[in-house]
């Protein structure tokens, strides 16, 4: 945002700062990740024994045979014992047993090579697959940290330390300053800032007092709180949080099911037609026994299913790795997929579209007041302060690289605001309320300037000289420079934008007017969140939920695709979320969207054609018979085209 100035009686100046764009954090490939994944050492370790089977093949067919037998059990073995696992616990068959069954039925009939292989593209398959989907594990482990584990308890005669747990409600609870809050009350006594952006999403720190409440898992600013519990431990709104996104991991996506039942039904029908193929031609068609099992290996390679599987990962595999150079990590396929038929992209407001710090937006002296001057009177007080606006105040002076003043004495206004003085001079700085209980000449220019402050969605501070308005601060939480343009790629693809915020709906409405989003909700708690999200589900279908804190968790979890935000991300978000912007580069949302979009686009390319060369190699198996290694080549050729086609994503 740029400085800007606003002409007023008596010589009132306005000024804007102006934020600069962090640059990104790059992210580098690790390789040894992928490399100490057990199924990747095991698929690995398959190619190379079938290489070195293959080329002494020559020398000794015994030795040959042994390090493929070798082979087939290193990339064979997780794969059986799956299939072993689903035939006895589930009584059902799976593509893992119908590869299996492929492989040894070429080595029964003496094509090793081509059994090996086979074994080590369904492993190397499985291994890739394996890797990405680790990554989808969700865990809340940090969002219990934010958890405090004892509370202070006031008893008669004292206090004591209890566990959270036993907290009831009716008890009084002592909260320090700089404390989390253990516990969702009111308080009865005691004024003080509470950073709620762990619950609410609020850029500000809110004012506490007598009859304000509070919730379990907000942090305490610079004053002491005594607070009334007014709910028990598990019906905390903290609770709500933790048990909703628990709630939400548990369920699987529709795509899942599918392919699971399209897995069962797929290999019940290769593996009893390759029993009648068996069983019946030589009673029905006349064929000797070996023909017929010669005929029956020949089906059972063909259509085994490594080109149908292969259609799908490489491709995804590949828009993953594309997406991870621009610092952008899924966390599973499915996701990818997910985000292809994406309607809605909702943003959270404070620290995904916004910088998620207030800045001094505009600094108004008044008359007879150098401006620098003011500021730096301001800065040195404030400095003493590690309330976040004092701290804006502090960067702006330090941003224009102004000196400041030694405090001879300061004194923190509780509730209010802070004062100092400065070479015998008394100055404050603090809430504009106090232009509501004054009424002296000049007062009502500066409460209609408060006003249209108040209505850009800005917090606005005031400075007095002893008891004379000084100046007034203008402080908001600015728009990301990359937020426009983030919306508008969006916007361009067909896709909705909506902001949800806990917000006041007077900042959340200048926001949305600067950012151009499509949808507005404001004054949201995490529960709110997670009904709109459920609205916007059911009225335009899948949506894409960006935030980046604890409030946002449960709607994170909720969403399609939940994204998280990698630099300024909490830890709970980053751990629900299915994707994470590493570099908070939410201008690449667009791009990635199109990406999985162009993904999709290849992987029923490559169903289609899958199936197409499985249907002609079986029909030809029937019709007029084709040699085994025709089969393997037919399918192996057919496995390779599918994966570069895939691979393609990566240019």
């Amino acid at each position: 945002m740029h400085a800007t100035s606003k002409q007023l009686p008596k010589s009132l100046a306005r000024e804007g700062s102006t934020q600069q764009p962090r640059t990104p954090r790059p992210r580098r490939f690790d390789p040894k990740a992928m490399l100490s994944n057990s199924e990747m050492q095991a698929a690995l370790g398959s190619g190379l024994l079938m290489l070195v089977a293959w080329a002494l093949s020559g020398w000794s067919e015994i030795f040959s045979i042994l390090l493929y037998i070798v082979s087939y059990s290193v990339g064979g073995w997780i794969k059986a014992k799956e299939g072993v696992e689903t035939l006895v616990k589930e009584r059902d068959l799976d593509v893992n047993l119908l590869m299996i069954a492929a492989a040894l039925g070429a080595a029964s009939i003496g094509y090793w090579n081509e059994g090996a292989m086979l074994i080590f593209i369904f492993a190397l398959s499985g291994a890739l697959e394996s890797y990405t989907m680790e990554r989808s594990k969700k865990d809340i482990s940090s969002l219990m940290a934010l958890k405090p584990a004892t509370a202070v308890r006031i008893e008669k005669g004292g206090m004591s330390e209890v566990a959270i747990d036993l907290l009831a409600v009716g008890d009084q609870l002592l909260v320090r300053p700089g404390e989390i809050i253990p516990a969702d009350g009111t308080v009865y006594r005691g004024e003080s800032a509470v950073n709620q952006a762990s619950i609410t999403g609020e850029s500000m720190p809110v004012e506490k007092s007598a009859g304000s409440d509070v919730f379990a898992g907000t942090i305490n600013g610079e004053g002491p709180l005594y607070i009334e519990v007014t709910k028990s431990a598990e019906n905390t709104l903290f609770a709500k949080i933790i048990k909703m996104v628990e709630e939400a991991e548990t369920e699987v996506p529709e795509s899942q099911r599918f392919i699971k039942r399209l897995e069962s039904v797929y290999a019940r029908v290769v593996v009893a037609a390759t029993i009648a193929l068996i069983a019946l031609p030589p009673f029905v068609l006349d064929w000797s026994w070996s023909s017929t099992f010669y005929k029956a290996m020949v089906f059972l390679v063909v259509a085994s299913p490594c080109a149908l599987v292969s259609s799908i990962m490489p491709a995804m595999l590949s828009a993953i790795s594309k997406s991870a150079r621009k610092g952008i990590l899924f966390k599973g396929g499915v996701h990818l997929e997910n985000m292809a038929k994406t309607s809605v992209v909702a943003f959270d407001k404070t620290g995904t579209l916004t910088e998620g710090l207030p800045q001094v937006t505009d600094f108004i002296a008044g008359e007879g007041y150098d401006r620098n001057e003011l500021l730096a009177v301001s800065a040195s007080i404030e400095k003493l302060s590690r309330h976040p606006l004092a701290e804006a105040i502090v960067r702006k002076a330090e941003e224009e690289h102004l000196l400041l003043h030694v405090i001879e004495e300061s004194t923190s206004v509780t509730g209010w605001g802070i004062e100092g003085l400065i070479e015998g001079r008394l100055w404050r700085i603090g809430k504009s309320n106090l232009l509501d209980e004054r009424n002296e000449g000049g007062d009502e220019q500066w409460r209609s300037l408060r006003r249209q402050l108040e209505k850009e969605g800005k917090t606005v501070s005031l400075i007095l000289d002893g008891g004379d308005i000084a100046g007034m601060i203008g402080l908001q939480d600015t728009v990301r420079p990359q937020a426009v343009a983030a919306v508008h790629k969006l916007q361009e693809l067909g896709v909705k934008v909506a902001m949800l915020t806990g917000d006041r709906a007077a900042t959340a409405e200048v926001i949305a007017g600067q950012t151009g989003v499509d949808l507005v909700f404001a004054g949201l708690l995490p529960e709110d969140k997670v009904t709109h999200i459920r609205a916007l589900r059911e009225q335009y279908g899948n949506v894409v939920m960006v935030g980046d804190g604890v409030n946002d968790a449960p709607a994170l979890a909720t969403a399609t695709v939940g994204i998280g935000m990698g630099m300024k991300g909490s830890g709970a978000a980053l751990e629900i979320a299915d994707v994470v912007l590493m570099n908070d580069n939410i201008e690449e949302i667009a791009s990635t969207i199109t990406l999985a979009r162009r993904s999709q686009r290849i992987v029923k390319q490559n169903m289609i054609f899958a199936v197409t060369v499985i249907a002609t190699l079986m029909l030809s198996n029937f019709l007029q018979g084709i040699a085994l290694p025709f089969g393997v080549i037919g399918h192996e050729g057919s496995t390779i085209l599918v994966i570069l086609n895939g691979l393609r994503l990566l240019r």
